[in-house]
């Protein structure tokens, strides 16, 4: 397919979409980071400078994603998908640690954070995996190496430590439930991520009495003639216990005390009040800033480099995690709204997009996508405003980085050139 043929079958609503994400999020990154004594936007030695070096670099990737042929993306996901694998590896022996975290290779004028390309290449390999005529997913055998793919770059990514990273790997299972795995796994996963919470909130007692109270229940308006399975009810029951018991070994154990620190504020654990206010001092401190900093902006916001909380660094990576604070004080509520609303249009744009797709290795790479979008701009908002915990997962097309900003571009655009080139392909 030619350049100029490309560009007229691209979707250029989603295109747009995407420039003002990315332009309103460097206007928020210029006024998180803006320095009276270079004013300049075109200091690259200021992070607003570099940022709108790596736009330029990410229009430049635009091009060359759009100027590849579509098949080559299918072809060559596994190769992609194992060079991905060995570059995360290689991190254990030459990753640069930045901020408690080897997640990093230094070259010298960018630091590259290879997960942010091991998302692509997961979504693909996944996509040509399932879409393989040989792959039925209601098969445990195909189910098995259909979760491995998912598992292998977050396991690899996990000890670096960079777990929230990991988690958005997880948010591509949901490609499986929309290819036809059975629902009982999204049941399972609800269940043990409720239990993981009610047990640390009330103790596993509570627990296990409501359950029992729950299946009684369940037994007493059963209709008749449906016969309950009662062993599989009574292991169902056991086997919840067994793992509600083991919660608080997890937690007091396994867990960090930052990472306890996190779940007690999020989930108010703590009940003593000088302790939570220490926890709200140290590890709730973003948190606890970027809400006040929301709060303070109001309906209309401050204005533009007006935010007093952003002006003054009350925010910690402001400019990165925490860039949707910015937002929120100096352009208030209209901002975060008009955000949101630029969000839920891309998404459902993309969603739109992927239901049309002839072919199935581009529909579950579109779905691979907005899965991995969607769980970003959840956890990110989530945590700015404090309905969630800190995780440390970028806000997609907004936040400060390289990487993140590269990454993101190459994955949106290559379901794009998938999509332009949808009139070509057979059922």
């Amino acid at each position: 397919m030619s350049g100029r043929s490309v560009l007229k079958r691209v979707d250029w609503l989603t295109v747009l979409l995407y420039f003002f994400l990315v332009g309103i999020g460097w206007i928020n990154i210029y006024s998180s980071t803006f320095s009276e004594a270079s004013p300049s936007i075109f200091d690259f030695g200021q992070l607003y400078g570099k940022q709108l070096f790596f736009i330029g670099v990410s229009v430049i990737s635009i091009l060359i994603v759009l100027a590849l042929e579509a098949n080559f993306y299918e072809r060559f996901s596994s190769i992609l998908y194992i060079i991905s694998a060995i570059l995360l590896l290689g991190l254990f022996l030459f990753g640069k640690t930045i901020a408690g975290a080897t997640s990093w290779y230094d070259l010298g004028f960018f630091n590259l954070q290879p997960s942010e390309f091991a998302k692509i290449a997961t979504a693909l390999a996944l996509a040509k995996y399932l879409s393989d005529i040989q792959t039925d997913i209601k098969r445990r055998k195909d189910q098995l190496y259909a979760f491995l793919i998912i598992l292998i770059p977050a396991l690899l990514i996990i000890p670096q430590p960079d777990p929230g990273s990991a988690l958005v790997f997880f948010a591509l299972i949901f490609v499986l439930f929309r290819e036809g795995l059975p629902l009982i796994y999204l049941g399972i996963g609800l269940m043990t991520i409720m239990i993981f919470i009610t047990t640390l909130m009330f103790g596993t007692t509570w627990v296990g009495i409501v359950m029992a109270l729950l299946i009684i229940l369940f037994l007493l308006l059963k209709r008749s003639s449906f016969k309950v399975p009662i062993l599989p009810l009574i292991s169902f029951f056991i086997i919840a216990m067994a793992f509600s018991l083991s919660v608080n070994f997890v937690f007091n154990s396994v867990f960090e005390q930052r990472h306890r620190d996190r779940f007690s504020l999020w989930l108010r654990l703590e009940k003593d009040p000088q302790k939570l206010e220490q926890i709200r001092k140290t590890i709730g401190y973003n948190t606890y800033q970027s809400e006040k900093a929301i709060e303070s902006g109001g309906f209309f916001g401050k204005g533009f480099l007006e935010g007093t909380r952003t002006k003054g660094d009350f925010v910690p990576e402001q400019h990165t995690d925490f860039i949707f604070s910015t937002v929120g004080e100096e352009w208030g509520f209209v901002g975060t709204a008009t955000v949101v609303v630029l969000f839920t249009v891309l998404f459902l744009r993309l969603v739109y997009l992927a239901e049309r797709q002839k072919n199935a290795f581009s529909r579950m790479y579109g779905y691979g996508l907005i899965s991995i979008l969607l769980i970003h701009y959840f956890i990110n908002v989530g945590m700015v405003i404090g309905v969630l915990p800190t995780v440390g997962i970028p806000l997609p097309f907004f936040s400060y980085g390289g990487s993140g900003l590269l990454g993101f571009t190459i994955l949106l655009f290559i379901f794009l050139k998938l999509d332009s080139n949808r009139l070509n392909e057979w059922v």
